[in-house]
């Protein structure tokens, strides 16, 4: 069963002036800051008082990372992300992810497309 809208990806060239403008002009909050090991890094951002959607922002770190456009993709939250891409399986929806992979602190995600070749993911959050 999908919960809520998790959040929206989206690709930035210079991480520090996304996150300026993100949280200067429109008044987000820094929540969470990473470096992934390929390069790559993720800013969590949110407004005050509405914690549970967020804005990823995607710099890509290091040339040869795919640039998939402006909007990376659009995550959802579930409770069980396997049961949830057997069911896609079953409708014949196409799977950039057919077991799902780990992030950061115990995350699961798993990415599919939809209608258009929109790139929507399901996101797991780690059990605390």
């Amino acid at each position: 069963m999908i919960h809520k809208l998790e959040h929206i990806g989206v690709m930035v060239k210079d991480m520090d002036a996304s996150i300026r403008f993100y949280t200067e002009v429109l008044g987000l909050r820094l929540v969470k800051r990473v470096a992934l090991a390929d390069g790559a890094e993720l800013g969590f951002l949110s407004f005050p008082g509405s914690e549970q959607i967020e804005i990823e922002l995607i710099g890509r770190g290091r040339e040869g990372l795919p640039d998939n456009g402006v909007v990376h993709h659009i995550a959802f939250t579930v409770s069980d992300i396997q049961s949830e891409i057997d069911r896609l399986k079953g409708l014949g929806v196409k799977l950039m992810d057919e077991t799902p992979r780990m992030i950061l602190e115990g995350d699961l995600i798993a990415f599919f497309f939809g209608p258009d070749g929109e790139r929507l993911e399901f996101f797991q959050p780690a059990a605390k």
